[in-house]
């Protein structure tokens, strides 16, 4: 996948494979999805991606058909399948789901583990035995077929079940925090893996989870949830660079938030100040108290001023710093200010802890956030 890749080419003509209108889901007072309208195209990938109890996984089995909402109507292919009224039942909606725990058959080889909804559809030996062998060496799995799941690694378990949801060309394809029980390196191989399953299969794909770098390399877009409702939902380059609010911003990678004041000339932060018209010629009118959010490695080091007129540079104190291998990780307090800024540096930028540096900002990298 082109992580450039803004969003995915639709025709503007076609119809949503899954259409969420104004979908509401309590539980008592408790609200969990609250009025969320989300259309995801045909051979999309979308993930849903926020903190615990931001109504993520609520809005997945909605779609699933495990839980009905309390309003709002779900539709597939143009046709309702869940509302308040009546709800399609999970095993007449032509979808496979995935979940936290690998859900295999610890009695079943792997190939009857795979073969296992195809069975169900009553379909003849010759065509399981095909389908399940081309699915194997899809997830390269085709050398373990007559091992239990007890004999495969937890990554290989996982793409058990990938298979076996995958092999009934299910309309779309539901995932619900599938990697969270694998460690560190195996969740890294694991994202790509479903990245290749969806491009090689082109499914509707729906991704649940709570870490960001998963949502990154898997999604075409990615929905940001907060508090049942969504704040933004965008291709992952353009929800990175260009996040629309606070929550975005500080969820999505580490940020500087600075609030500012714009008196007609300057915009005015704690302990400095940066001309208004830098801002407006980067596309921005800023006015009254505005709030802009820069990334650390959006912003540079230097051990003099810049010499161009043109640079937003200001004079810093560095008060701590961390080397994590890839990049320095530097902490800066501007001059006369207590605000603490987060620089991220590429290891040959060495700094010291008490130097006096400088801060130079590029006004087309700080994003207005409400």
């Amino acid at each position: 996948m082109n992580p450039m890749a803004l969003s995915v080419p639709r025709d503007e003509a076609a119809q949503p494979r899954l259409s969420l209108d104004r979908i509401t889901c309590k539980f008592g007072p408790y609200v969990a999805v609250d009025n969320l309208d989300l259309d995801i195209m045909p051979g999309e990938f979308v993930s849903l991606l926020g903190p615990s109890g931001c109504g993520k996984t609520t809005t997945l089995r909605m779609i699933a058909g495990f839980i009905k909402p309390t309003a709002g109507t779900i539709a597939m292919d143009g046709v309702p399948i869940s509302s308040a009224a009546a709800t399609l039942p999970p095993e007449r909606r032509q979808m496979s789901m995935i979940f936290q725990s690998y859900a295999v058959w610890p009695n079943m080889t792997i190939g009857e583990n795979v073969a296992f909804g195809l069975k169900l559809r009553r379909l003849d030996r010759e065509t399981i035995g095909r389908k399940v062998r081309e699915v194997l060496e899809t997830v390269h799995l085709a050398h373990l077929e007559d091992r239990y799941p007890a004999e495969l690694s937890g990554g290989q378990q996982q793409r058990v079940a990938l298979a076996r949801a995958i092999v009934i060309r299910p309309r779309v394809l539901l995932l619900d925090e599938p990697l969270s029980n694998l460690d560190a390196n195996l969740r890294e191989e694991m994202r790509y893996e479903i990245r290749r399953l969806h491009d090689a299969f082109n499914f509707t794909t729906v991704y649940v989870t709570h870490d960001q770098s998963e949502a990154m390399v898997t999604s075409d877009r990615i929905a940001v949830m907060n508090r049942g409702r969504i704040e933004q939902i965008d291709a992952p380059y353009i929800l990175y660079t260009r996040p629309r609010t606070r929550f975005v911003a500080g969820f999505i990678g580490r940020t500087n938030l600075l609030d500012g004041t714009c008196d007609g000339t300057e915009v005015r932060f704690d302990g400095f100040s940066l001309p208004q018209g830098a801002f407006e010629n980067a596309g921005r009118h800023l006015d009254g108290s505005v709030q802009l959010s820069i990334r650390p490695q959006s912003i540079a080091l230097r051990r003099v001023p810049p010499a161009e007129d043109d640079t937003l540079a200001i004079r810093c104190d560095l008060v701590e710093r961390a080397f994590l291998g890839e990049s320095w990780d530097y902490v800066v307090t501007p001059a006369g200010s207590g605000l603490r800024l987060r620089v991220a540096a590429v290891p040959s930028e060495v700094f010291e802890v008490g130097d006096a540096v400088w801060l130079v900002l590029d006004p087309q990298q700080m994003m207005v956030v409400v």
